[in-house]
């Protein structure tokens, strides 16, 4: 770093702590709702989502051959299967946009094309099962069909799009050599990764079963009821299979890599997490530092300026899994149009402020901003249409 940029950075910060509006109630209510926005996710995602994700990212890392990866996800592999594998394993994992960001480094790492790695990154959040079935139940099936279309068709068309502006140098990367580590074989067999990796991912899913609708009675309230007990077989299944199958060094490997992924993401995250509550309120619909009746106020009807608010502010919001909807329920209630509403769909649960600051750290800052870019073009444009819709 220059030292002018230095210098300036540092007149910045002394500027901004001299005219700090520490008497004034609203910042200082904002700056409470980040802390308690941080403290909130620390408590209720951190352990049962992140923790799972980053032994999840570890193994894939360690353990899923390069070959493996680069036949089904690298660059010269057939689009018509990368992306719909890449899409496909992002649908399994019923995980929010901070969720998937170590799953997403891991098979970046381990030599996924650029393509298939973000459509993953997008589907992962934004092609959720649980959240789609909920946004149909209680938003309306019109809606939660349009959300599942939308998702699916994104997750591929950003895909391409990424793949297409930045060829060159991904052709450069991959001539480079992506990987940090050479395909080992081991003494298991394919079917016992497979089942080990089943029981990870049983873990996190199960362990983070959205609460059913009130007076639901159906499966998933069935499922919720038991999470803990599935989730506890999971996770036994798992020490069982590690304990039989997996030699000391493998598991120091793979706890290694863990920790790796938990020191890049976790500092980054929960900066953006704090930063995310106090502009715009804490998980109980608190206030931010903006004002919640200007962000109701800019989404009625279904001009291109409604659309484009509600994609980008969507885009720096943080939703966890399934929050989402009874979030955008009441926007609806107090007067959203129902083409901003599914732009906000579209663009929120994939993105988020905290998600943002760790793609850069992962692909960099033109490819950032170029996905930013995409998911909030497509998603207003998707909310232009089926507002236009009759």
């Amino acid at each position: 770093m220059k030292e002018r940029t230095k210098l300036l950075l540092m007149l910045a910060v002394f500027a901004a702590c001299w005219f700090l509006p520490v008497g004034n109630e609203r910042f200082m209510f904002a700056v409470d709702e980040g802390l308690v926005l941080l403290r909130w996710y620390a408590r209720e995602h951190v352990l049962l989502c992140l923790v799972p994700a980053f032994f999840i990212a570890g193994a894939i890392s360690v353990f899923v051959s390069q070959s493996t990866v680069m036949k089904y996800l690298g660059p010269n592999a057939k689009k018509l299967v990368a992306y719909p594998v890449a899409a496909a394993s992002g649908t399994i994992l019923a995980v929010c946009s901070c969720t998937v960001l170590p799953l997403f480094a891991s098979i970046h790492k381990r030599g996924a094309g650029l393509g298939p790695a973000t459509a993953f990154l997008y589907s992962g959040p934004a092609i959720n099962v649980l959240a789609i079935i909920l946004t149909a139940r209680v938003l309306g099936f019109e809606l939660g069909l349009a959300r599942a279309i939308g998702a699916i068709l994104f997750s591929v068309v950003i895909g391409l799009f990424m793949h297409f502006f930045f060829r060159k140098e991904e052709a450069a990367r991959q001539a480079q050599g992506v990987v940090t580590m050479p395909d080992e074989e081991s003494g298991r067999k394919l079917w016992q990764d497979g089942v080990y990796f089943a029981a990870m991912i049983g873990v996190l899913v199960f362990a983070n079963w959205g609460k059913p609708a009130q007076g639901d009675t159906g499966i998933w309230a069935a499922i919720h009821s038991a999470k803990w007990i599935v989730t506890g077989l999971f996770g036994v299944a798992l020490a069982a299979f590690v304990w039989r199958w997996f030699d000391r060094d493998e598991i120091v490997d793979w706890t290694e890599s863990s920790w790796t992924f938990a020191k890049q993401i976790m500092p980054l995250l929960l900066a953006g997490v704090l930063v995310a509550g106090f502009l715009l309120g804490g998980p109980g619909g608190g206030r931010g530092v903006i004002p919640g009746e200007w962000v109701s106020s800019m989404v009625g009807g279904n001009s291109l300026s409604a659309n484009l608010f509600a994609s980008v502010a969507g885009a720096f919001m943080y939703f966890a899994t399934l929050t989402e909807v009874p979030i955008l329920e009441g926007l609806i209630n107090a007067g959203m149009g129902k083409g901003p509403a599914l732009a906000l769909l579209l663009a929120g649960p994939a993105l988020s402020l905290p998600n943002m600051l760790v793609i850069r750290s992962v692909m960099g800052t033109r490819k950032t901003m170029v996905f930013i870019g995409l998911v909030v073009v497509l998603s207003t444009v998707a909310g232009l249409l089926y507002g236009a819709l009759p």
